[in-house]
């Protein structure tokens, strides 16, 4: 099996996946970046497909033009399974249609539950006592795929933005490892990745998580800002 990790930064998820042992063959990002590196280091392919040159941050960004290049780049490479990894750039249905249930992403809060780009903060501003991380299969509309696992992360008194999302971060280079591993493991046994019948309120770090939220539970309804 060959697993692709998309990233834009340090790479602190995909180093947790070289140390799970996980069969990264391709590292992709979409701008210059630490994890490019750190996929040399390991011996994965590393390949930029950088922003800039389909229009960079602005108005102009070819977003159709930059996901066909990341669905070839990915064909070309032959891989079976994306994993998202702090990658900062919202796809189009290019990639989903070269990688059907097969693109997995990961967020720092409980979904349904404050999706978006700015998860931890909307968690301390709702004053919720926990929070999380979700690990989803990645959908066309912004953290609205499935569930595939979810680790709760209690919110402490005098939390800030920061600590509450290095706790989450903790969480999720364990959760994520563990959920990729399995969405292997389900391919590889010629299956579908599907979510299962229900998420437990916490899942066990030290095993491969085997639940999901159900498809109908309620989803709130927020604009999402596109990057």
């Amino acid at each position: 099996m060959r697993l692709a990790v998309l990233v834009s930064g340090s790479g602190t998820i995909l180093q947790a996946m070289f140390e799970a042992g996980l069969p990264v063959t391709t590292v992709l990002a979409d701008r210059p970046c630490a994890g490019l590196r750190l996929a040399e280091d390991h011996g994965a392919a590393a390949e930029l497909v950088d922003r800039k040159v389909y229009g960079g941050f602005g108005l102009d960004f070819d977003r159709e033009g930059f996901t066909a290049t990341v669905a070839a780049t990915l064909v070309a490479h032959q891989v079976d399974l994306v994993a998202m990894a702090g990658f900062g750039t919202v796809m189009t249905q290019a990639v989903h249609t070269a990688f059907p249930n097969r693109i997995l992403n990961t967020h720092p809060a409980l979904l349904p539950m404050f999706p978006g780009w700015h998860g931890v903060r909307d968690a301390l501003a709702a004053g919720v006592t926990e929070t999380g991380c979700t690990v989803h299969l990645a959908s066309l509309e912004m953290d609205a795929g499935p569930v595939l696992a979810q680790q709760t992360v209690p919110v402490l008194p005098g939390d800030s933005e920061e600590s509450l999302h290095e706790r989450i971060k903790v969480a999720e280079r364990v959760l994520y490892p563990a959920t990729v591993a399995w969405a292997l493991g389900e391919l590889e046994a010629g299956r579908v990745i599907v979510a299962p019948a229900t998420v437990p309120s916490e899942v066990p770090t030290s095993e491969v998580p085997t639940g999901a939220a159900p498809a109908e539970r309620s989803r709130r309804e927020k604009e999402h800002t596109r990057r």
